[in-house]
């Protein structure tokens, strides 16, 4: 139970914790390694002491004077080092902190305002979402931050969404906040939200995507707090932007995949997939939220990727059944993706559903070569990703080549991270071995 507890407030309120701390004292690594404190010391006295009535104010209240107290012990240890040495004063190597001044009347309202109304344009993930596409960032260090310090997501978690080694991951990250606190970047909402809203949206596609299809250690294939996070955010950002159709469009996305969530997995955790599911278990006022949401930013005649996104999660979600699903329509629009975007990942959905509407033979020859091309920035190979396998596994069992459809299903058990995910690729394995 407080472990339970625990996780939910650094899910729910660590990044509103976050925000607070790193506008009061002017450093996100400060507030970061402060929440982080507190989210240890919530695992060692809560089971004595039991879960606060409000765990996201005692969060804030124990990260701050952690905080607090970190920033007395650097400025007395600098006071030491410059009262021994003080050369290195005179030589720039030490300098002193300015005086440190605390407004302790303010810690109670600010403790009471941890919960803000999410329409409010003063929200603070999106404020810290806004710090962490600061154009001073490049693209993937603006994701990856906003995924680790919004979005609450751990290093290797985060690793798995960009494909990338855990300690690339990590040396990026730290350097981010150290260049945040160099640069003194404000926690404030720019003057031209526009200027910031591609990065934005990419930064809540993948929280959302590491919630639909977790990625981590944990056994649930859905991670629902997180989804409901990042559909709660895209909101906020739609109220600020409501004339943005990519907004609307990656909203629409996050509700048509949302809607099938408990329908996702059987009653032992399992994945079922998309052809298998129950359909009259998904949400479908949900679904019909998300139609009436793309067919508003259609109308505006502004294309973008994630409204071509949102049409191809409409075709399955308004699909009665899966023979009714219009596969060639879906791979004509996956095509339209692959020209916005010429992501190989896109190749290698467009080549599952030209399988789907042609045959097995004419997907399996669009993802012959798609292992040898690469994900982004010349590393790592799409060979490395264990969706690909998988797809050619079940793309050679349906073409009546099982030898080769082990192969494929043993490569992506390899590979593949969530146990949930794990346990039904096995499970095909084993269907192969005995075809």
């Amino acid at each position: 139970m407080v472990d339970a507890a625990v996780t939910r407030v650094a899910r729910e309120g660590s990044g509103r914790v976050i925000a607070l701390l790193a506008h009061r004292f002017g450093d996100v690594d400060l507030a970061d390694e402060a929440v982080h404190e507190a989210l240890i010391t919530a695992l060692e006295v809560w089971p004595a002491q039991g879960v606060p009535e409000k765990p996201a104010a005692w969060l804030f209240s124990v990260a701050r004077n952690g905080a607090i107290d970190r920033m007395r012990r650097s400025a007395s240890a600098r006071r030491r080092i410059l009262a021994a040495a003080p050369e290195l004063h005179a030589r720039g190597f030490v300098t002193p902190d300015p005086a440190l001044a605390f407004d302790e009347d303010t810690d109670a309202g600010e403790e009471q305002d941890m919960i803000v109304d999410p329409g409010s344009v003063h929200d603070e993930h999106l404020r810290l979402v806004l710090l962490c596409c600061h154009p001073a960032l490049d693209r993937d260090t603006q994701v990856a931050l906003t995924l680790r310090l919004v979005g609450g997501l751990s290093t290797p978690e985060i690793a798995a969404a960009f494909l990338i080694p855990e300690t690339t991951l990590a040396q990026r990250i730290v350097r981010a906040k150290r260049k945040i606190r160099d640069a003194r970047i404000p926690l404030s909402l720019p003057a031209d939200i526009d200027e910031r809203i591609e990065a934005v949206l990419t930064v809540l596609y993948l929280i959302f995507n590491e919630a639909y299809l977790s990625r981590g250690t944990a056994d649930a294939v859905v991670r629902v707090d997180l989804a409901a996070e990042a559909i709660r955010v895209t909101r906020v950002v739609q109220s600020l932007l409501p004339d943005a159709a990519e907004v609307q469009g990656l909203l629409a996305l996050e509700l048509f995949q949302h809607s099938r969530t408990w329908a996702r997995t059987d009653a032992h955790g399992d994945l079922v997939l998309l052809e298998e599911q129950d359909r009259s278990s998904w949400d479908r006022a949900q679904i019909e939220s998300a139609n009436e949401i793309v067919a508003a930013a259609l109308v505006r005649m502004d294309p973008g990727p994630f409204q071509v996104q949102a049409l191809i999660a409409a075709h399955h979600a308004n699909a009665r059944t899966a023979a009714e699903t219009d596969w060639p329509g879906i791979a004509r629009l996956y095509g339209q993706l692959e020209a916005m975007t010429g992501s190989p990942i896109v190749s290698l959905n467009r080549a599952v559903a030209v399988a789907m509407a042609d045959g097995p033979r004419a997907g399996l020859d669009l993802i012959d070569g798609l292992d040898r091309r690469d994900v982004s920035g010349g590393s790592p190979r799409l060979g490395d990703y264990h969706l690909l396998h998988a797809a050619r596994g079940e793309l050679l069992l349906r073409a009546d080549e099982p030898a080769a459809a082990v192969l494929a299903f043993e490569r992506a058990c390899a590979l593949a991270r969530n146990p949930a995910e794990k346990r039904h690729l096995e499970r095909r394995l084993r269907e192969a071995r005995t075809r």
